[in-house]
Order: structure tokens, then C-alpha cells, then sequence
């Protein structure tokens, strides 16, 4: 007879973003772009105390892809050199998620990212006085619900990324058509121009604003980082690291790997009275157990948008 999972309020899951699309080796030389170099920094990272790591695929140049057979190999080099559960990136500025689906289909992560809602995405540089880069960052229903039923099909859990409220607020839809399923799994991001501000009361506010049991993390970018790290932490939540969210430590000095930013997650989560997740610990806070493929054939309630 099975035991009903406790939650350990203390125990904290500690995700690492390996590597994202933007950053590049001229500002960071530890950047991983190869699977064989993403294999690499997610060991340093499961060794430094991760218990899952967030992963964007790049060409051997550190160009984004989004190949099928590229997520294929980085989940084989992962895998062939630590246990740490994997959550692939589906983020991408088009409507067609096409590739998406298929390295979802084809892979099976443990997790799959999925952002949700409609955004101006910016960056501006106070300095120059002028935008480093300026877009919208679409994201429809349609297109979240294709990729909700790719995760759904595969059994991967979705892993809903908020920039802001609406995004968190929005998700009520997707739950009463049965396209998405609880137990849920949040990550508030803070400090991106267009989205919510790195404050304490946005994370506050955004956990009134989820369903009362889900998970949640916090991803700070860039100087923001480490204090809405310390937050996260004093609030009870999840946290992520990384050389795509910060390149910098606490002390101003840039990175070497993404074992370095780890190192100093964990420490700030035994520092302040709580426990780093093991990866077993980790399946069973994030419910990972209750996502299984479907049976052919099997759909869920209207997971389709109406015509």
C-alpha cells in the first residue's frame, strides 16, 4: 500500500539553466553551445546540488536550434553522465511549434517549459540610452495548447513560465478544458523588461494569484538574481541559477560554469534553514509520477481551440 507524499516545506528544488539563446562566449566564456558541453555543465550543475536542469539547444556555432535530433543527443550526453531530471525549452517566437512538438514526442523530458502569455520582451541599455533589442514575444492559446497536448501525449509535465500576472491569472482556461492538469509547477520570472518587477511583492503577489498546492520557482535575471533568489528561499519557494539567467556570482566576478552559480544557490538554501532537493525528492514534490504518456487515440476535454 502506497504512502501519501508529504510536502517537506524545507526541502528546495534547485533547477539550473544551463545554457539560453542569447548570451554568447564573447560575454561569458563558460557558455556551453554542444551537447557534449551542455552534458558537461549539467553534471557540474547535479554536482553542485541541482535537481534538474533547463535546456535550450544551440548549433555548434551557439546559434538557438530547435532539431529534434540536437535535443536527442544533448538528453544522451546529460543522461550517460548524471540522473538530473530534464526540462527542455519550447520557446520560440513563432507560431509554428512544429519542432516543438516533435522533441517532446521524441525525447520525453522529464519537464518541458512552457511560457504563458503574450509579451513585449525588451532589454535597454541606460548607458546608450536606447533599446539593446525590442519584440514581441507571441504566445497565443493555440499555440500554448499545442504544445500542452505534445506534453500531454509524451506524459511530460509542463513547466508554466510567468512573466506576469495575467500569464499566472491566465492558465484557468486550460484547466477547465482539461488540456491542463494539476498537480502544477510555476516559475516566476522577474526583471525582464515587459514582465513583472524583481520585487518581493511580485513574487507575494504572484502565489496569492496561482492555485492554492501548486510549486513554484523563482528566475531571477541578472543582477536581480541572487536577491530574488533570497526571497524565493524566505517565501518557501523552488529556485533557479544559471549561466542564462546571471553570469555573475554574488561578488561581481563572472562566472567559470554553471557549477559555480549552483554552489551558491545551495549554500543560500542551507544558510537560511532549509534543504537542497535531492533528485528523487525532487519527482516526488513536482508530482512527476502523475504524468504519463496517453494511450493512443486519447484525447483530453476540448484540448482543441474552436474553430
Amino acid at each position: 500500500m502506497s504512502q501519501t507524499f508529504v510536502r517537506d516545506p524545507d526541502l528546495c528544488v534547485i533547477t539550473c539553466a544551463v545554457t539560453g539563446v542569447l548570451a554568447n562566449r564573447k560575454q561569458c566564456p563558460g557558455i556551453p553551445y554542444t551537447p557534449e558541453e551542455i552534458g558537461e555543465e549539467c553534471k557540474r550543475a547535479y554536482d553542485a546540488g541541482a535537481a534538474v536542469v533547463h535546456i535550450h539547444a544551440r548549433q555548434e556555432d551557439g546559434t538557438p536550434t530547435f532539431d529534434p535530433k540536437v535535443f536527442a543527443r544533448i538528453k544522451d550526453e546529460v543522461t550517460k553522465r548524471c540522473p538530473i531530471l530534464l526540462n527542455f525549452s519550447t520557446g520560440t517566437v513563432l507560431d509554428d511549434v512544429s519542432e516543438q512538438c516533435a522533441y517532446i514526442g521524441e525525447s520525453r523530458p522529464h519537464i518541458a517549459a512552457l511560457n504563458m502569455g503574450t509579451m513585449n520582451y525588451s532589454k535597454y541599455s541606460e548607458n546608450r540610452k536606447q533599446f539593446v533589442f525590442d519584440m514581441v514575444f507571441p504566445n497565443t492559446y493555440s499555440k500554448i495548447i499545442k504544445l500542452l497536448e505534445a506534453m500531454n501525449a509524451a506524459g511530460v509535465k509542463p513547466e508554466l513560465e510567468c512573466f506576469d500576472t495575467g500569464h499566472t491569472h491566465g492558465i484557468w482556461p486550460l484547466l477547465d478544458m482539461g488540456v491542463l492538469k494539476k498537480p502544477l509547477q510555476f516559475s516566476f520570472i522577474v526583471n525582464v523588461l515587459g514582465g513583472i518587477p524583481p520585487l518581493v511583492e511580485s513574487l507575494q503577489l504572484q502565489t496569492k494569484i496561482m492555485p492554492p498546492g501548486s510549486e513554484w520557482e523563482v528566475i531571477g535575471i541578472s543582477k536581480s538574481g541572487w536577491r530574488m533568489i533570497g526571497a524565493a528561499l524566505a517565501l518557501g519557494g523552488n529556485i533557479r541559477a544559471g549561466l542564462e539567467d546571471n553570469l555573475y556570482l554574488p561578488s561581481g566576478e563572472m562566472a567559470r560554469s554553471n557549477g559555480d552559480l549552483i554552489d551558491v544557490a545551495a549554500r543560500m538554501v542551507r544558510d537560511c534553514g532549509r534543504k537542497v532537493a535531492t533528485v528523487e525528492q525532487a519527482k516526488q514534490i513536482l508530482g512527476l509520477d502523475q504524468f504519463k504518456p496517453q494511450a493512443v487515440g486519447a484525447s483530453p476535454k476540448q484540448a482543441s481551440v474552436p474553430s
